[in-house]
């Protein structure tokens, strides 16, 4: 538990170079504050990293594949077989993410979180599997206390070896049939909000298995009266998202920001902040999910995403789409002249 303590004590983001930082984005060549939220991108880069010229050149997309027992009860409209197919899929390079990855020059990993099969064989496959995936929540608890602690810390040791080998930014990402299911009672519990308002169509339903869906998750909210993090995440969380939570504050502690991807990558966010509230400022929200509750969702969490594009896939592919925006605002510090020199060559 010593560990575990230790990487829910993220620092508050100290801000030392919040007056210089402004002064800087204020004294480019426009008017001032022209670029709006792009200014207040670099800003938040340059305290994350501690520079009046932060930097994003080598981003690093971790995506976490888990299943869940959920789908058992019919939960999802896909069979979990899918959360395999398209991990193979991820590792060939040929998901959306990976399509993504390639246009704004980012790397992918892919974790094996809690896959509910034998993957060993898998190369390039990172092996960090807590379990063959989690119980059926409408029934028992999704996990052991243990085993959430394991994928906390777990998720935190791969952003770090990501960050050793040079990331400058941690990018989240998912793959797992059933997740929605699980995101929406954390978020039931966490943000709070009530479950009617947290459960959307996930990978796509029927109106029949909208209600069948629904039903389910009111069963397992039922179940469990848990409000405190760890135990909510115990009782209805998945591995996946558990490892993208303990990576967030991985992360955080070691200084680098994280860009958060829709629906189920913010139930891991919320997670986190829920366990250290300063990783908060550490977080960058990349898009607005078409996902029903995503919208509440942010806002329990203060957060104004920086993409609006109707997507709702996971994967990453959010998260990837706001890189290009937080290279354009390290460049607006690093690339843009001084207005005084502007002004002074036209006299």
């Amino acid at each position: 538990m010593t560990e575990l303590t230790e990487l829910f004590s993220v620092p508050p983001l100290d801000q030392g170079l919040r007056a210089s930082l402004r002064e800087a984005l204020d004294g480019k060549a426009k008017p001032v504050g022209a670029l709006g939220r792009i200014e207040d991108l670099a800003l938040t880069l340059g305290l994350i990293q501690q520079t009046l010229r932060p930097t994003v050149t080598q981003p690093v997309l971790l995506v976490f594949a888990g299943d869940h027992g959920l789908t058992r009860s019919g939960v999802a409209a896909y069979p979990t077989g899918v959360t395999v197919a398209m991990v193979d899929t991820l590792l060939m390079g040929r998901a959306s993410a990976n399509a993504f990855a390639k246009v704004v020059g980012a790397q992918v990993q892919v974790i094996d979180a809690g896959v509910a099969a034998d993957l060993s064989d898998r190369a390039g496959l990172i092996h960090a599997k807590v379990a063959p995936g989690t119980k059926d929540a409408s029934v028992e608890p999704a996990m052991t206390s243990d085993q959430a602690q394991a994928a906390l810390l777990e998720g935190a040791a791969m952003a770090r070896a990501a960050i050793d080998e040079g990331a400058d930014v941690i990018a989240l990402g998912e793959m797992g049939i059933g997740n929605s299911a699980s995101a929406a009672l954390l978020m039931h519990r966490l943000a709070p909000a009530p479950l009617a308002d947290c459960v959307g169509q996930g990978a796509g339903h029927s109106p029949e298995g909208m209600a069948r869906k629904q039903a389910v998750l009111a069963k397992a909210a039922a179940r469990s009266d848990a409000t405190a993090p760890l135990e909510v995440l115990t009782q209805f969380g998945g591995f996946e998202i558990a490892m993208m939570a303990g990576a967030l504050l991985g992360a955080a502690k070691a200084g680098a920001p994280v860009i958060v991807d829709g629906f189920i990558g913010s139930a891991a966010a919320l997670l986190a902040i829920r366990l250290a509230p300063d990783a908060r400022d550490y977080c960058i929200f990349a898009h607005a999910s078409a996902e029903a509750g995503h919208r509440r969702m942010l806002e329990a969490v203060e957060a104004q995403p920086l993409l609006g594009l109707d997507m709702r896939l996971g994967e990453g592919t959010g998260a990837l789409l706001a890189v290009p925006l937080l290279k354009a605002a390290c460049a607006l510090l690093s690339d843009v002249a001084e207005l005084k020199d502007i002004l002074e060559a036209a006299r």
